[in-house]
Parts: C-alpha cells; structure tokens; sequence
C-alpha cells in the first residue's frame, strides 16, 4: 500500500479507522444497519446530504459518523426534536435544522443526497390522507438537489386492491377490545373498524368466511378465521399487528400510499433516473412475525409471498431532457452482431450452445488509499437496458423494478495495442486520469461470467492511482445520452451495497474483493441476511446419509473434506467438439431490440438497437447455491462440482472446470419460495444432498449485463445429509450448468417435483474448505462459484488470505 495521499487528507486518515468503523455498524440494530447499507451504493464519498425528518437523529448521526467525509443535515418540523437531537449526537460534520421536509428547506440544487426513511407517509397520514401529498413533498426536494445528486425514499409500498384472504389465529389472545391481550383475530376486526383513525369515515370492508373448506379451497388451520379483504388492508395489518402498545397511535396512520409502479412514475415524471426499486423483507420479521402467524391467499386460494416490509427507491436527478428510463420497441435489422457456437460432448453426443461476442474486454479498476480506506473509481449510472429485456417473461424473484442504468468497472475493448497503453489512454479518456497519475498496474481476476451459455473471458486490470475524488461525466461511450459518471467510492460500500441488491454488477463486486483481499484488508461488516450454520460436529462423517453437527434445532451435514489443491492437480480433460448448427436444436436464441432511452416527458432522447441472447425454453434467471457444511474438524465447506464445460476448453484449453452448482429456473418459478423448492429437488436428484435452511446470499447479480438479461439469484443452504457417493464420472446429461447451455435441457414447463432420495447419485460434490477457496480464488474462474464463495466466507466471516508480495 503505498503513502503518497496528499497532506490534506490527513484529517480523514486519523478519523478512518476500520475497526472502529466495524465497532459501531455491529452496534447498530438490523433496521439502522439495512437503511445505511442500502444507500450506501449511491452515495457520493463527500457533499452535503440532507436526512429528511430525522425524528431521534440516531439516521442522521450513523450517516455521519459511518461517512466522514459527507456533510450530514437532520431535518425535522418539530423544534423540540431538533434540539434534543443536536443534544445527543455531536459531530463535526454534522448538523440539525429545523424545516417542513414538504417544502423548500434548502437553496434551489444546493444538496448531493435527501433520504425519506419511513417519512412520507406521514405527510400523507397527517395531511387528510392525501397520497398526492407525497408527491408534492418530493417534487419539493428535487428542486434542492443538484444534478448528479440521488434521492433515497424508504417506505411501504401498496400492492393494489385486489381481494385476497387472509388466515389468523383466534387462540393467541382473547376476543376483548384491549388490542394488547385480543387476539389476531379479533385485532383484524377491531382494525377494520379504525382504520385511518383521522379520517371522517374510518375503517374498510372486512368478511368473516365461514369456518369449512370452500371447493377447493381448504379449510382454515384448526384455532384459525379466514377473511377477505383487499391485498392493501392485508398488508396495513399484518404491517403493524404487533405494534400494540401503540396502538392508538398506529391506527392514524396509512403505511402505503403508492404502488411500486407509481413511486416509479413518479420518479420519471421528477426527472429522476431510478437506480434501484426493490421491494424489502427484513428477515427478522419475516421468521419472527409472519412466518406462521398468518396466511395470506389470492382469490383463488393460491398461496401469496410475504409482503415486503419496506420498499426502496433510488433516483438520480438529472438535467432537462436526459434521458430517465428505456422502452424497448421492435428492431428494424436481423441479429448481425453476437454469434452462437455449438460443441458436442463426446462422451454423450449432447450439444451445447455458447453465445459470443466478437471482442474481448478488459475491466479497469483505479483505485486510492485515504488511511486504511481503499476507494475506487467506478462508473455509475451507465446505460445497461438489456436488463429490461425478458421482464414480462420472467419477472426478477424479488420483485424489483428495472434498473436501466448500472455502477460498474471502466470496460474497454481489447484491441492490437499493449494492455499497458489501453489502460493508459482508457483512463486518461473515461476518468480524466493522467499516465503520471498512475502509480502501478497489477493484474487482476480473471474469469468466465456465466459459462454454462456465454464464451466470455472478462480479465481485469488493478490500477494504484493517485488520490482523487473525482465525480465526473464519464466520456460518451454509450450511444445513448449518457455514459454516466466516474465516481469514487469506497470500497466496502460497494460490498454492502451488494449484500441488499444494490449493486448488480458483479464484475466490480468481484474486483472490489480481490483488491480487498490482495492487500489483506477486512471486507466489513456482513450486514446480508445472516447464516446460522451449527458450530461444531457430534457424528463422523458416514453416520447415516451423513454425519451431523446440530446447534439450536438445526444440524449440518460432517462430510470428508477435499483439498484445493488436489481438485487442482487432476489430470486434465478435453471433453467438447466443436460442431456446425445444424447438430444444435436451437437452445440458444439472439435477439435483437431497439431500445429508446425517454426523457421526463417521455420524449424519445437517444435509441440504439442491441442485441441479447436468452435460453429460449427457460426464463432469464438463475439460482446459484452455495452448499455449506462442515469437516469433522469444525471447518466450514462448500460444496463444488468438478464439471466440464465447452467455454472452459474455448479458453483454457481443457474442459474441466470447478463449478458452483446453479440452475436456470423454468418459468414457472416466479417466487423465491418457487424457486427454492426447484432448486431443492434438483440437489436431492442430482447430487443426493438434502438441503437444510435457506438464506439468500446477497442481493441478485447480473454476471454480463451488456450481453444477456439474466440475473442470477445466490442462495446459500445448509447442508443437513449427503447420500453414499457412487464414484462416477462426471456426466453432462445431469449437469446443472448442463441445463443452461445444452440443447437437451429439462422442459420447463413445470418446476421439478418432489422427489425421493437416491442412495447413489450421478454427480459428486467435493467438499472443499471455504477459507481455501477464498485464498485460492484466482484458480475459480467459474462466476457464480467465486461470488457464492466471496460472498458466503464474507458472511461468515472468514479469514482474510494476507497480502500478497507486490
């Protein structure tokens, strides 16, 4: 690490401290740490940010402290609040000031930042429960922010008023008015009498079903009444059904004032390019207040997900006339562009699609110290609306809204001239960084983004430059009306950003990991969904299915571990051929679309037509797992499939190549609960592993969002038995990367049954230590395997490799 920053950044050095940083995250409760980490990713690393209706200032003085480099300013209606804040949080970057968040607090684009949490309904709530108010009070604060500044709104949002019932226990409490000791029930009906306490006419329609089964349709759990309603008092309720201390409070206000697809419009409407919509679910209030306390049904009586319990929006505020947002509309010309290669396995005659582009790119990463603090230069708010394409088809698991314009490393095309003088004159053009800012170049990761249907190779390069906290247009590279800007941000931000679905972009986030990692720095905070993988082991391995290892309820499968090493050592093979398309039935399909990037007003400001490709039987999303279990020495493990794939051999040479098992999901998964069954049934038949908890790790991904609409979900799962392993080889007839290349896949017309276990199954994991695999990640070139392996040693907070001799 080199010690050139400039003198003036020795303020901030001082004030920089990594353990304290992680100190004072871990002290923060899930809700704090869930609001920091989502804005996180869009935060310039300094300016001034305004914390509309700060209420205690907790927001407001963890921004600060977190940030030291933003000015932080609570905003709040109330004086006493202001005043009691401005007593208990003092920091030199922080301040309070008393306004109404609805009007003008600050000059016309005098802010870098306005964050809404859990704000606006009450402008709403207490303004006649008006929903417009809402939309005046942002319209409002767009006025303060400057271009290139972002709005964050964290709130609840309004699934719409289609009737739904919904099943609530009567023997959890009395059937008395006190709304502390009544019932589920009996509080459902109290609160449809309440509702929206201020309002002339409170209260909304509510049936109480009769007690049976009614066609179809079960009956109700024995203790439990069923009711219909509309799907936006549902949520209302089970919303705040536990808040009863309050509950005369609770009653006044309205939680939902706009649908996901109005705050949206909205956003265009304002003139804010929308980075992320994503529908929330804390997942401490989904295990400890929904799970098992009600049961929510469409009309029909099929069973509806949980409802989010916050939604996040975030919007770039751009000048008059740039473009918000993208349409896609037919092409004028065939696909001419990408091209579609076809290999045969010789051992099973089974034919796989690849799809190519005709170039190589090369990913740069600048990067700077300030302190201990690693920040690089990205380009934020790129233009990527292939993202959009294939979203009617399958909609993202999650529920998020698109996201036309990515953070993501400075790419450029590899041409004839030295990787040396590309990066140089990249740099210089994208960043405005000049040849003596550069201090070194060391090579960075390489590896194959999605390999089961895309040849890419994606080689980065590491780039110590000179401290600079550049935010700047970035050069026109696009074809649309912006390329975005160079920004620099801190490092870990970008992981924790990633961790709640804010940063889809793999390659930085891999980048980011290596650059951590290579200089043995911690990657921070895990501040995902958490796992609870049992400690320690009490059965050897092969103890029935396998060994197990319990903690608290649960156990984990004891399972003979291999080494990296060994995986590496194995002979090589050459498993693919290539052959002409007239052996392939056509697996893979390019498309190509004319993408218009709109204006607030809709006005049409730039189109490009582009080309993608998709799986034509399967949908555009993937799940990717990562299997976790341990040795019987206690040490964590993760599953890994030693397969062959005809993008490895394309590259390398030979076939093999280790994989993290992952599954293109049929398109009738259109829920996390849907595709987690898939999934599940797919690792009992394939592999013999019975899959114990599941945790979403990290938010989805897009391993190349310039080439495919895919996005690609990880789930890690604890593994609670294995079944005997038969010694077989490798088979691309049962391969789950199979699956998304082969022209032979599974048909995807109904998600895969449940199934038996098999007491010799045709694939077989290696258990490999997951500390060894962090330290060994140059040698996992398959994508989604380095990002479930990253990802989950970051969760479970392993061991950092130290640094490397540079």
């Amino acid at each position: 690490m080199t010690t050139s920053a400039a003198a003036g950044y020795e303020a901030d050095q001082r004030r920089d401290d990594l353990s304290a940083y992680a100190r004072y995250l871990s002290a923060m409760d899930a809700s704090m740490r869930q609001k920091v980490a989502l804005t996180a990713a869009h935060l310039l690393c300094e300016g001034r940010v305004a914390d509309m209706g700060m209420g205690s200032g907790q927001g407001s003085a963890a921004l600060a402290q977190l940030y030291p480099r933003l000015e932080v300013v609570g905003v709040d209606i109330d004086p006493t609040v202001v005043e009691l804040a401005r007593r208990a949080h003092r920091h030199p970057n922080l301040s309070f000031q008393l306004g109404d968040i609805a009007t003008a607090v600050f000059p016309p684009e005098s802010l870098d930042g306005i964050f809404d949490s859990s704000v606006l309904h009450h402008v709403t709530s207490y303004g006649g429960y008006r929903h417009a108010n809402a939309a005046d009070a942002l319209s409002a604060q767009v006025e303060q922010l400057a271009p290139g500044g972002v709005l964050v709104v964290r709130d609840f949002v309004d699934p719409g008023p289609e009737p739904v019932l919904l099943d609530v226990p009567t023997g959890d409490g009395d059937d008395g008015p006190d709304p502390r000791s009544a019932s589920t029930a009996a509080l459902l009906e109290r609160f449809a009498g309440e509702f929206r306490a201020l309002s002339p006419e409170p209260g909304f329609p509510l049936e109480r079903l009769p007690p049976g089964p009614s066609g179809a349709l079960p009956a109700p759990r024995p203790g439990w009444r069923r009711y219909r309603l509309t799907h936006k008092h549902a949520v209302e309720f089970v919303l705040r059904k536990d808040y009863r201390a309050d509950w005369e409070a609770e009653v006044k206000e309205e939680y939902t004032y706009f649908s996901q697809a109005q705050f949206e419009a909205l956003f265009a409407r304002l003139g804010l390019r929308v980075l992320s919509s994503t529908p929330l679910r804390n997942p401490w209030i989904v295990r400890n207040r929904f799970a098992g306390r009600f049961e929510l049904r469409d009309a029909a009586g099929a069973r509806l997900p949980y409802p989010p319990t916050n939604y996040l929006i975030v919007g770039e505020k751009v000048r008059a006339g740039q473009g918000v947002a993208f349409r896609l509309r037919p092409a004028e010309g065939p696909p001419r562009f990408l091209r579609i290669e076809h290999h045969q396995d010789r051992a099973t005659g089974r034919v796989f699609d690849l799809a190519a582009r005709p170039h190589p790119t090369l990913d740069i990463v600048p990067f700077f110290f300030a302190g201990e603090t690693a920040y690089v230069l990205a380009r934020t708010s790129y233009p990527r609306p292939i993202a959009r394409a294939c979203r009617e088809e399958t909609p993202p698991l999650d529920g998020s809204g698109p996201a036309d314009y990515l953070a993501e490393p400075i790419a450029v095309v590899q041409t004839e001239f030295p990787v040396g003088h590309t990066v140089e004159r990249a740099l210089a053009r994208a960043a405005g960084v000049r040849a003596e800012a550069i201090q070194r170049m060391i090579p960075g990761t390489t590896y194959y983004p999605s390999p089961g249907g895309i040849l890419e190779e994606v080689r980065s390069m590491l780039v110590e430059v000179e401290p600079s906290f550049v935010n700047a247009p970035s050069e026109d590279v696009s074809g649309f009306g912006t390329s975005g800007r160079i920004r620099a941000i801190e490092a870990r931000q970008l992981l924790r950003a990633a961790q709640v679905g804010g940063l889809p972009d793999a390659r930085l986030e891999l980048n980011v990991y290596d650059l951590l990692a290579r200089f043995g720095l911690p990657f921070g905070p895990w501040i995902g969904d958490d796992i609870a993988l049992p400690e320690g082991p009490s059965a050897p391995p092969g103890a029935g299915a396998a060994g197990a290892a319990s903690a608290g309820g649960g156990a984990v499968a004891v399972v003979e571990p291999t080494s990296l090493r060994a995986l590496l050592e194995r002979p090589s093979r050459r498993r693919y051929a290539r052959v002409d398309a007239s052996a392939s039935t056509g697996f893979l399909e390019v498309r190509r679309a004319r993408f218009e990037e709109l204006a607030e007003g809709g006005a049409v400001v730039a189109a490009r037509e582009l080309e993608y490709v998709v799986p034509r039987p399967l949908g555009a999303l993937t799940v990717s797992t990562a299997l976790l279990a341990r040795a019987a020495s206690g040490e964590v493990v993760l599953g890994v499939d030693d397969d062959d794939l005809p993008a490895a051999q394309s590259f390398s040479g030979n076939s093999e190549l280790l994989v993290a098992p992952a599954w293109r999901l049929p398109r009738s998964a259109r829920t996390l609960a849907e595709a987690e069954a898939f999934v599940r049934a797919r690792l009992l038949v394939e592999y013999g592993v019975d899959a114990g908890e599941a945790v979403e790790l990290g938010g989805a991904y897009r391993p190349s969002a310039g080439l495919t609409p895919e996005l690609v979900q990880p789930i890690a799962f604890v593994v609670t038995g294995v079944a005997a392993e038969a010694p077989r080889a490798p088979s691309a007839a049962t391969s789950p990367s199979a699956a998304t290349c082969s022209s032979a896949a599974t048909s995807p017309s109904a998600a895969a049954p449940p199934v038996a276990p098999v007491s010799a199954p045709p694939r077989r994991l290696h258990w490999v230590p997951l500390t060894a695999l962090v330290a060994g990640r140059e040698h996992l070139p398959d994508g989604h395997l380095r990002v479930v392996a990253l990802r989950a040693a970051h969760a479970l907070g392993a061991a950092v490799s130290p640094p490397r001799p540079e």
